[in-house]
């Protein structure tokens, strides 16, 4: 089902519904959403700083980018939320993504960003929308692992088949020791060639 808002030029799919809750996954995302989404990143610049804040040029970069895996979720029609997969090959300016040991393979999506509105964390939503971008990397073809950088023991509450492939002290100016973390997608081995 698509869902084009009206007077915009967003376009998505509404990939799971849930009451007044939708998560959608974006196929080209308008300006008048920016505002929301750069007040979202917003809550990021309270724990690392304002370089965490979304500004035009990164919306368009990751929102519209080729490749890219873009979910929103809305409750009541308002973004209270987003997660963003990039292939780990779009990535090829940050060394740690040249080290990755699949980097060439193009069968990694690395999580670039995941963010959930203050007031609506701790209810649910963050853990349903983590669901559905995960089923939906695993739909995407040839992705076999899904990778990210999350505060140190983080990872640990994850389910799957995880490995930490490494730990970073002050990761990005943080002052935050974060792991790079590898989910295996296909721990069956079904998509593999």
């Amino acid at each position: 089902m698509k869902k084009i808002k009206n007077n915009t030029t967003t376009i998505t799919n509404v990939i799971a519904s849930s009451g007044s809750f939708d998560i959608e996954l974006i196929e080209s995302l308008g300006t008048e959403d920016y505002e929301s989404l750069m007040e979202i990143s917003a809550s990021l610049a309270e724990d690392y700083g304002e370089k965490y804040i979304l500004t035009k040029n990164t919306i368009n970069k990751y929102f519209n980018r080729s490749g890219a895996l873009p979910i929103i979720a809305r409750f009541e029609n308002k973004i209270i939320g987003y997660i963003i997969g990039m292939p780990l090959e779009l990535l090829s300016q940050e060394p740690w993504a040249r080290l990755d040991e699949n980097y060439g393979k193009f069968n990694t999506l690395y999580t670039y960003a995941f963010v959930i509105k203050n007031d609506f964390k701790k209810k649910g939503y963050a853990k349903i929308l983590k669901k559905v971008y995960i089923s939906w990397a695993k739909k995407k073809d040839g992705i076999l692992y899904n990778t990210g950088h999350v505060k140190l023991g983080i990872s640990k509450k994850f389910k799957g088949q995880i490995k930490i492939i490494a730990e970073i002290n002050n990761w990005q100016g943080t002052g935050e020791i974060f792991e790079y973390y590898r989910r295996n997608l296909d721990p069956e081995k079904i998509y593999e060639n």
